[in-house]
């Protein structure tokens, strides 16, 4: 029996207020869609289908290079991460599995399964961290890790992504992220196809030890910490990377990841199309990896995106690609954040799931190019909330996420329970 960490009463008290309208704003909205010659149920089914992974250490507070500032209630370790997880899964009933990140949320993997299980939460993609340097290890990472020119530290950085593996395995993950850091900041100071060939062994090593029903997702980013060369640095090369590895070798990504004014939707339509689209990180950015919420910056280019992935939906039988949230959480409550990315970003599925894609076809084949981009345009402008609340209604969840979270007053609880985060460090959690 699924435990809830808020009262299930809390929730449905607050929902009581709403329903009605949400009754006749959801029967408005489908003799809207009725006319278009959508059924409004059937969208309302995938949108109930769909889910998204939270990440682990996305329910705490982020930061900065320069500092970070604890909030009430912040979670002690993976466990209280769990809870805080569980709560958002409650409220969205869209989050029901969980991203761990070693050796942040290292701990027992069988007390893991049984946290989680509590709450009827699984696991989503292992992620390693060979960016920072962890308590004890023997080789610093500080001059690169899979890709480092000693080869201790390589052997140190794919023996650690082994470890994932094993761990992952226990709790029930089928899949490893590999992000790195590793690169160079002055000319010269690395030999670009030196340090790409040790990387592509090292990924090979980790790639030979993958069961056979997992996936290896390698993720890209241009930049930081290593601003002059990053060894993985835009989706050309994770796509010769995901190529060079093999069947079970996929490209992960991260909406911040890219360079100003890079066309993000057309890379997600270009790595569909040649198979080896893996899943996302979902955040918003407004100069660079800004991991700010998901669709608070530019919620068109996020419903753009989705509109690449309905379209690859209905091209390509075998197409599964994975979904998380990556944020960083600098001045809001990380539950609130999380909660409200996730329902923006099945906003966005919603959405796309409403073009008229004969209508779309039949404009571009004709070469008119307004007709074309009205047809997004009708789409985008169509407000689902509807959809999305009674999505979340008939399967337990809240109406009006905000409000029904505040009322349950869930960050004053905890808040006396765990202790206060001394602020003044830097990075994020």
């Amino acid at each position: 029996m699924t435990e809830y960490i808020i009262e299930p009463s809390v929730v449905e008290a607050d929902n009581a207020k709403r329903e009605a309208d949400l009754r006749r704003d959801y029967e408005s909205l489908g003799e809207r869609l009725d006319r278009r010659g959508v059924a409004i149920d059937a969208i309302k089914a995938k949108v109930a289908a769909f889910n998204i992974a939270v990440p682990s250490w996305g329910v705490g507070t982020g930061g900065t290079r320069f500092a970070r500032f604890p909030g009430k209630g912040e979670p002690r370790d993976i466990f209280d991460k769990i809870e805080d997880c569980a709560v958002i899964a409650q409220m969205t009933q869209a989050t029901n599995t969980v991203s761990l990140h070693i050796p942040w949320d290292k701990a027992d993997p069988n007390r893991l399964k049984q946290a989680a299980s509590r709450f009827n939460l699984g696991f989503d993609a292992m992620n390693s961290n060979t960016f920072a340097d962890a308590k004890g290890q023997m080789q610093s990472y500080k001059f690169g890790s899979l890709s480092a020119y000693d080869k201790a530290t390589r052997d140190q950085a794919i023996e650690h992504n082994l470890e994932c593996i094993e761990i992952g395995k226990t709790i029930g993950s089928k899949a490893l992220t590999v992000w790195i850091g590793d690169g160079s900041n002055f000319p010269g100071q690395t030999n670009f196809a030196t340090q790409f060939e040790n990387y592509l062994d090292s990924m090979k090593a980790i790639y030979a030890a993958l069961p056979d029903d997992w996936r290896v997702y390698t993720e890209h980013k241009m930049y930081e910490p290593a601003f002059y060369s990053t060894v993985v640095q835009d989706w050309g090369t994770n796509y010769m990377i995901a190529k060079e590895l093999g069947d079970k070798a996929y490209c992960l990504v991260d909406l911040g990841h890219h360079a100003p004014n890079v066309n993000i939707e057309m890379i997600v339509s270009r790595l569909a199309q040649f198979g080896k689209l893996g899943g996302f990180h979902f955040n918003d950015s407004k100069y660079g990896d800004d991991d700010l919420d998901a669709g608070s910056i530019d919620p068109y280019r996020l419903f753009l995106v989705f509109n690449e992935l309905v379209d690859a939906e209905e091209r390509y039988s075998d197409f599964h690609p994975a979904h998380m949230l990556d944020q960083s959480h600098n001045v809001t409550d990380p539950i609130e954040s999380l909660m409200l990315s996730a329902a923006d970003v099945q906003r966005a599925y919603a959405q796309a799931l409403l073009v008229d894609r004969k209508g779309l076809t039949a404009a571009q084949s004709g070469n008119d190019a307004l007709a074309a981009t009205q047809h997004l345009r009708h789409a985008y402008r169509t407000d689902v909330e509807p959809i999305l609340a009674m999505a979340r209604l008939e399967k337990g969840g809240a109406i009006d996420l905000l409000s029904a979270y505040r009322a349950s007053g869930y960050r004053a609880k905890v808040a006396e329970i765990r202790p206060a985060v001394e602020a003044g460090s830097s990075g994020i959690v």
